[in-house]
């Protein structure tokens, strides 16, 4: 059995805050901003706007392409670090609003890599217990975890959405998700996290603290080295990629990224500077961008990788 893509799509909220905007308010320009992170604009939640409302625009949006009835979803899925509350989870709410009776749901933690660990937990779940229908789901609020005076954190991030349908197919489809790979490195957990005391508006939610230079490093080591060994152990090259779609944290790791891997940069989805860094939420958006505007095409090889607070990383290729 392969898990194959069926349809995706994203959301991203209508506030948008661009680079000039938060000039108005903190010390930078939009040529600090740019030149350091190719981020332009992000889009931020409104005033009672949550996680789980963005991730079921997404969701029902990615049903719609395909006139696909929720009675037939299985399991509900959602890439989550900001969800609404501690229990019940994000997924529990869209499973229950868009109709899926059926299916069973649960969110996922795995920060800026959720999107790659909630796509291997799909897979290895419709492999082993059978499944037809997983609906995917990554819907981030880090604008609501990040303290707006400071201009080393808040001009990163952004908020938004995004949604897969995944079905089974048998062995004879040429799309299909080829390979997954997880890894964990808790000791270097300290350089990026969202502390659990109260933020600067004393809402007991806490801020997002990161250690800049560090998570740079690791994130091109560890993603360069987990998209190498992926492609060993599936016997493929770098040759054999149509489209990488990175985590969209920030350009220049993004540059970085294809200078090692000796990838022409007009090969790699890139669209960190329209919303900044989604989180989970990044590659899906990138990705359903990319299909939209015809760049991705059907029986495309597509590596994907991503690093994220832990640090957890990791790396998936599906043929699209």
């Amino acid at each position: 059995m392969k898990t194959v893509i069926n349809s995706i799509a994203g959301h991203l909220p209508t506030k948008i805050v661009t680079n000039d905007d938060l000039s108005q308010t903190l010390d930078t320009t939009h040529e600090w901003i740019f030149d350091r992170t190719g981020i332009e604009k992000r889009h931020l939640v409104s005033d009672g706007e949550l996680a789980s409302d963005l991730g079921l625009i997404a969701a029902r949006r990615v049903l719609e392409q395909v006139n696909f009835d929720p009675s037939g979803i299985d399991a509900v899925i959602v890439s989550t670090t900001t969800s609404d509350r501690r229990f019940p989870s994000c997924a529990a709410r869209i499973q229950g609003d868009i109709g899926a009776k059926r299916a069973f749901a649960f969110d996922v933690g795995a920060a800026c890599a959720g999107f790659i660990y909630t796509l291997a937990i799909a897979d290895s779940l419709m492999k082993s217990m059978r499944l037809q229908n997983v609906l995917l789901v990554c819907c981030e609020t880090l604008s609501l975890f990040v303290d707006w005076t400071d201009r080393a954190t808040c001009v990163l991030f952004g908020d938004g959405a995004g949604a897969l349908l995944l079905n089974a197919a048998d062995d004879s489809s040429e799309s299909g998700l080829i390979a997954t790979k997880l890894y964990t490195d808790g000791s270097k957990e300290k350089y990026n996290s969202i502390l659990s005391h109260s933020g600067p508006q004393n809402d007991h939610r806490g801020y997002t603290t990161m250690s800049g230079r560090s998570v740079f490093k690791y994130a091109i080591e560890y993603m360069s080295a987990s998209m190498n060994e992926i492609l060993d152990e599936n016997g493929m090259t770098i040759d054999d990629i149509d489209w990488i779609i990175p985590h969209q944290a920030n350009r220049r790791i993004l540059e970085s990224l294809c200078k090692i891997k000796n990838f022409p940069l007009e090969k790699m989805i890139i669209t960190t500077q329209n919303h900044a860094n989604t989180s989970s939420a990044s590659i899906p958006l990138a990705m359903s961008s990319a299909i939209r505007d015809g760049r991705i095409k059907r029986g495309q090889s597509i590596l994907m990788t991503a690093l994220g607070a832990g640090l957890v990383y990791g790396s998936a290729i599906i043929r699209y």
